[in-house]
C-alpha cells in the first residue's frame, strides 16, 4: 500500500475519471485513489470499477446515495484515509483541472520539505489559469484576495482545491466540526489549519478548466463562502470557532 492517497469525489465525471485514474498510475511516485461517488446517474463509478480490475490494490471507491456536496465528500474521504494510516492525503478535481503531474511536487513540499499542507495555487506567482473567461478569473481571484485580507492568511489562493495534507492536519482537526459543505469548505479547511499554527507552502501550478462534463459552480455555493468567511473570522476572535 502506498502512504499516499489521492481523494477524488465525483458526479457525473464519466468522461474523465479512466483517464484520470490511468494518468495517475502513470506517475514515478506511487499513490492510492480513493473515488468518492455521489451516486452518479452516468455509470462513474462504473468506470472506476474497470479500473479497479487493473489496480485491486491501489483503487478503492466510495459510494454514497446521493448529491450530499463536495465538503462532504471530502470530510468522508479523509475519514477514510486516516483509517488506513495513510501519511499523506490529497484533495483534487475529477476534471483534469489539476494536472496528475503535480501530484508529486505537493507530495514533496510536505514530505520532503516539512510543510503541513502543500496547496496547488493559481496565485502565488500571478494568475495561471487557463480556458476561463476573464469574468471569472476575476471572481475567482478577488474572492482569494477577500478571504485573505478577512482571514489574515498569508495564503494567495485561499479558495485551491487541490491540496496535499500531512495526517496530522487531519487528525488535529475536527472533522465533524466542519461547517461548510460548498466553496467555503476549502476555505474553512485552510482557516483552521492556519490557525494550528501548522505550517503551509504554496506551490505553484497552472489551473486548465474543464474540457469535458459540466462545472457545479453555483451562486449558492458562491454566497456560502462569502457570508461564510466573515463568521468564521468573527468567531475566532472570540476563541468560539471549533478546530
Amino acid at each position: 500500500m502506498s502512504k499516499a492517497l489521492v481523494v477524488i469525489p465525483t458526479f457525473n465525471e464519466i468522461e474523465n475519471i479512466e483517464r484520470l485514474l490511468r494518468n495517475i498510475f502513470a506517475l514515478q511516485r506511487n499513490f492510492d485513489i480513493l473515488v468518492v461517488d455521489d451516486n452518479s446517474p452516468d455509470g462513474t463509478a462504473d468506470a472506476v470499477e474497470k479500473v479497479k480490475e487493473d489496480f485491486p490494490n491501489n483503487v478503492f471507491l466510495l459510494k454514497r446515495k446521493g448529491k450530499l456536496g463536495l465538503g462532504t465528500a471530502y470530510i468522508a474521504g479523509f475519514k477514510w484515509a486516516l483509517e488506513k494510516e495513510y501519511d499523506y492525503i490529497f484533495e483534487m478535481d475529477a476534471d483534469f483541472s489539476h494536472n496528475p503531474n503535480d501530484l508529486i511536487r505537493l507530495y514533496n513540499a510536505c514530505a520532503r520539505d516539512g510543510f503541513d499542507m502543500a496547496i496547488g495555487s493559481r496565485y502565488v506567482n500571478g494568475v495561471n489559469v487557463v480556458n476561463w473567461p476573464m469574468s471569472r478569473v476575476l471572481m475567482s481571484w478577488g474572492a482569494s484576495k477577500y478571504v485573505q485580507f478577512i482571514t489574515g492568511m498569508n495564503i494567495y489562493d485561499t479558495t485551491a482545491g487541490f491540496i496535499c495534507y500531512r495526517r496530522q492536519v487531519l487528525e488535529k482537526i475536527n472533522l465533524d466540526k466542519i461547517q461548510f459543505v460548498g466553496y467555503a469548505f476549502q476555505i474553512e479547511m485552510k482557516f483552521k489549519t492556519y490557525l494550528s499554527k501548522f505550517k503551509i507552502k504554496e506551490v505553484p501550478v497552472i489551473f486548465t478548466d474543464r474540457t469535458k462534463g459540466e462545472s457545479k459552480m453555483s451562486s449558492g455555493i458562491i454566497s456560502e463562502a462569502i457570508f461564510g468567511v466573515i463568521t468564521m473570522k468573527i468567531k475566532s476572535l472570540f476563541n468560539s470557532i471549533d478546530i
